[in-house]
């Protein structure tokens, strides 16, 4: 059995392949085999111009599966609740196209300058949405708490990890390691989720 991941965001495909292959070993599933977009040759652009992280990850997913495989598909972003919200679905273009995350990470911190400590709660999202070639899917949510800080820490993960504080770590998503981040983060409790339904439909199936 072929998936594919419909991600060209080379960090979602490696933490999404790292999760995949955890599902595989723990519920026996070695016959499974994961594709990236550039191994079927997809080069169409998915437009994502749902409203939620649902109807973005499905969207996603079934662009994929409309091309006769199961497409699997992460929507994720950072919520902070005193932007009512933002920038939510629009994360990955907060500040514009192309898509920056320098800029990003600056707008955020622009938006949030007079924000006291108390008030800079946020939460990161994923949803993991599945599509079948027969119209069939599912999504699950992740979420992880945390709160924006007043400048960046850290020098690893990518997108606002470096402005995001998981508090019982006392450490921004770029300053702890990758082991610790699968352990933690919302695609890790996302993922989770996805594997364990995922895993029961194929042994159903």
């Amino acid at each position: 059995m072929e998936i594919v991941l419909a991600s060209n965001n080379k960090h979602k495909v490696v933490e999404l392949e790292y999760f995949i292959n955890e599902m595989c070993r723990c519920h026996g599933l070695e016959s499974i085999k994961v594709l990236t977009l550039s191994d079927i040759g997809f080069t169409d652009e998915i437009i994502e111009d749902g409203k939620t992280f649902e109807e973005n990850a499905l969207i996603k997913a079934r662009a994929v599966a409309a091309k006769g495989y199961i497409g699997i598909a992460d929507d994720s972003g950072l919520c902070v609740d005193a932007l009512h919200g933002e920038p939510g679905v629009y994360s990955a273009r907060y500040a514009g196209e192309p898509c920056d995350d320098a800029k990003n990470n600056a707008l955020l911190l622009e938006k949030m300058a007079d924000v006291p400590e108390n008030e800079r709660t946020a939460h990161f999202v994923s949803v993991i949405g599945l599509a079948y070639p027969n119209g069939d899917g599912f999504t699950v949510r992740g979420e992880c708490p945390g709160k924006i800080l007043f400048a960046l820490r850290g020098n690893g993960g990518f997108g606002y990890d470096p402005l995001f504080l998981y508090e019982p770590y006392g450490k921004t998503y770029a300053e702890i390691n990758a082991e610790e981040k699968n352990a933690i983060s919302h695609r890790a409790r996302a993922m989770r989720l996805f594997s364990e339904k995922f895993a029961k439909e194929i042994k159903n199936k």
